[in-house]
């Protein structure tokens, strides 16, 4: 039992659970199964996605997929550079009948908010949501609401369109457990998108809720019970302190790129089927857990390199561990 009082289910069953939602999900976005394994980790992680990529790659219709099938409350909002941190948030109104202001809760109060093209509105209106996703609160006129869980934000991004943009700062990208990207699809995989279609013959494509929002929190306190060895934990502490040290990096990864790391982590393992986490579900999440957090010298975006890449050479050049020893944290003398 956990201390909100949250059954926990054994990882085997979270595994189960977790392929049955990425099952429901692949019926409506093809392929890219590494993606959205990737998004899921990060729902079970208890933490914010970014979904950065070109237009039309299915970004929103992963987001609403997933909230289908995970049987959440969504809402999707339009980040326009008119927007206004009163349109995320909510306001109050006046209520001519009671005479007094009665607040009117914003597209924020949910379980899942898509916030779609997030780099279109204006840093007041974007750090709008920093509270939201760091505190799971709400403070408006000097009331503060608190969030009910699970609440999840999934937020889309075009990373190369410039004009009209805001680029989201370093503060707010940090607030994000990952970042993901998608890519085109295989000539197959886009046929496959076209004969879906056809065969459903309307637009939109819905999901049966494969769990629900009580039954996603039992799997969220699963992740308590998954085991971090010592080595491990030392693995991932090494690979963030790298990213510091990289000649090619001017700020390396936080320590919260470290708490990320291991929160992803323990999801890999758990959507696994495993109760502890090996040095490859590390791997697995480095580059959409790190490169997101690291800000490269200014002559390295002449050289066009990309963080992710320097991840990969953190990546390369960190040993490993290889050790089974029981974690000290769980030790009872």
């Amino acid at each position: 039992m956990t201390q909100q009082g949250v059954q926990a289910l054994p990882p085997y069953e979270v595994g189960r659970l977790a392929g049955a939602v990425l099952d429901a999900v692949n019926s409506v976005v093809v392929g890219k199964r590494e993606a959205l394994e990737l998004v899921l980790a990060g729902i079970l992680a208890g933490g914010h996605v970014l979904l950065e990529d070109l237009p039309g790659l299915g970004k929103t219709l992963t987001a609403r997929s997933f909230a289908q099938a995970l049987g959440l409350d969504f809402r999707r909002l339009q980040f326009t550079p008119d927007l206004l941190p009163a349109d995320v948030t909510g306001s109050f109104l006046y209520d001519q009948r009671k005479g007094d202001f009665a607040f009117r809760a914003g597209p924020v109060f949910t379980n899942m908010l898509l916030a779609d093209e997030i780099n279109r509105t204006p840093p007041k209106t974007q750090s709008a949501l920093l509270e939201a996703m760091q505190e799971k609160q709400v403070s408006v006129e000097g009331v503060t609401y608190r969030l009910d869980p699970p609440f999840h934000v999934l937020a889309t991004a075009n990373p190369i369109e410039y004009e009209g943009t805001y680029p989201l700062p370093e503060a707010q990208l940090d607030r994000f457990l990952l970042r993901v990207s998608f890519g085109y699809p295989t000539a197959e995989e886009e046929w496959e998108v076209m004969r879906r279609r056809m065969s459903r013959r309307q637009e939109e494509a819905q999901l049966a809720p494969v769990v629900d929002a009580r039954t996603l929190q039992v799997m969220q306190a699963a992740l308590e019970s998954v085991t971090v060895e010592d080595s491990i934990g030392r693995y991932i502490v090494s690979l963030a302190a790298a990213t510091r040290e990289h000649s090619a990096v001017l700020v390396g990864s936080s320590p919260r790129g470290s708490l990320a790391l291991l929160l992803l982590a323990r999801a890999r393992a758990a959507m696994s089927g495993r109760d502890y986490v090996v040095p490859e579900d590390v791997k697995d999440v480095a580059v959409p857990a790190l490169a997101h957090r690291i800000t490269l010298r200014p002559e390295m975006w002449l050289r066009q390199v990309n963080p992710a890449f320097v991840v990969q050479e953190v990546l390369s050049a960190v040993p490993a561990p290889a050790s089974g020893a029981l974690p000290t944290y769980a030790r009872h003398d």
